[in-house]
């Protein structure tokens, strides 16, 4: 199943806060969820549902959905993986590296380790990215 969209109706977006919500949190199909609420062209918004969480929820291309949104009332938080907590509390250097990142590039950042499928994949991105970040570098480029 690939990634699904759900168009959220006008009436709610106002209700989230407009134009200046950007992350809302609720349930989706009973289901805790976390999202962003991105910008459709012509004023719109939208919240993507990947590929894991249509799986979790049970979510078809087409299908009706039962959705309850309510602003995220701490839109920086970033939900860490234990790997990358481990590698950051290990290394202080990549902690403040990781720090002055946006909440958005650090979410980018915890995906990419928590999206390993092997452990030893998980642990080895997450030592890898405390690295670049300790030393200054762009956490997704090798060089």
């Amino acid at each position: 199943m690939p990634t699904q969209i759900v168009v959220v109706p006008p009436l709610v977006v106002e209700a989230l806060g407009g134009k200046s919500a950007k992350r809302v949190t609720g349930t989706l199909n009973g289901h805790a969820v976390r999202l962003g609420l991105l910008p459709l062209t012509g004023g719109g918004r939208y919240l993507m549902i990947n590929k894991d969480l249509c799986h979790a929820t049970g979510v078809q291309l087409g299908q009706h959905v039962t959705l309850t949104l309510a602003p995220d009332p701490n839109p920086d938080a970033v939900d860490l993986p234990e790997e990358l907590t481990e590698a950051l509390a290990a290394w202080p250097e990549a902690e403040g590296g990781f720090q002055r990142y946006s909440a958005s590039q650090r979410r980018a950042m915890a995906q990419h380790v928590a999206t390993a499928k092997l452990p030893e994949t998980r642990a080895r991105r997450a030592v890898e990215l405390a690295e670049r970040l300790a030393t200054g570098r762009h956490p997704f480029r090798k060089s």
